[in-house]
């Protein structure tokens, strides 16, 4: 089975690109962040033809998360995170596909710090935590795979000072995804490559793409039932290049059966 994260930076936007991707990686489950799309605007149909069956929640031009399976209709299993009624943002969802429970998240940003959307960002991760935390607990084959929005280690983000002051790379949210590690989750593109600098975000601005110039924010976890399982991961930065493109690339994962 191969599945993908993707932040896909505006599905309306980029879906020419996102299903030209589909047809040529052939990914058996997708998570997809910032949609940037309100539930009415999900492109069902566009999605179906590529032959994905879709869950997703929406969220008019910002947020917005999906889960996509080949030739199946993934099982709506959960929609959010506990913990803050007042938490209106879409940034989690949950799905059962093929016997595997796949969950997809867009962590907060948390700029500019320090601030209310980093405050938010730590309080987010600390409810991803709990309910991280359960699900491992459970011993349930589970992948948690999305954008975190944290850089984990100085040597995922190329030579500069300019991120210095950015949530993304901050103590606090280093030691949050520091916190997911230690319940046992196991990093896939990591395990797979550990020693490689890997890029999965190249900033549209200061010609960060084209000068190397990235960051790793999108991780694909696994859990103890799945990590014997993995056997490949990679990431598709060809898919950054192309005209039109997100400013993420996809990040992609193979298990055995």
């Amino acid at each position: 089975m191969k599945i993908a994260t993707f932040n896909i930076n505006g599905i309306v936007k980029r879906l020419e690109n996102l299903i030209a991707w589909l047809e040529q990686a052939k990914p058996d489950v997708v998570c997809l962040q910032e949609l940037k799309a309100a539930d009415g605007q999900f492109p069902r149909d566009a999605i179906e033809a590529a032959g994905y069956g879709a869950v997703w929640k929406g969220q008019s031009a910002w947020n917005g998360v999906a889960i996509l399976a080949r030739d199946s209709e993934p099982v709506l299993t959960r929609v959010g995170l506990a913990g803050d009624p007042s938490d209106k943002q879409s940034r989690y969802i949950e799905a059962a596909v093929s016997g595997i429970l796949v969950a997809c998240l867009y962590a907060p940003n948390g700029n500019p710090q320090p601030g209310p959307k980093f405050d938010y960002k730590l309080a987010w991760h600390d409810r991803l935590l709990r309910h991280a935390s359960e699900l491992y607990g459970a011993d349930l084959p589970v992948v948690l795979a999305g954008d975190y929005n944290v850089v984990p280690e100085p040597r995922d983000i190329y030579p500069t000072r300019s991120y210095d002051d950015n949530a993304l790379v901050q103590p606090q949210s280093r030691e949050a995804f520091r916190r997911l590690l230690s319940q046992g989750w196991l990093d896939a593109l990591r395990k797979v490559h550990p020693q490689e600098q890997l890029f999965t975000f190249w900033d549209y601005r200061r010609n960060r793409w084209q000068r190397d110039a990235g960051l790793r924010l999108d991780h694909i976890l696994l859990s103890r039932k799945l990590s014997g399982k993995l056997t490949a991961s990679g990431v598709d930065r060809q898919v950054r290049g192309v005209e039109g493109a997100s400013d993420h690339a996809p990040v992609w994962i193979r298990l055995r059966d």
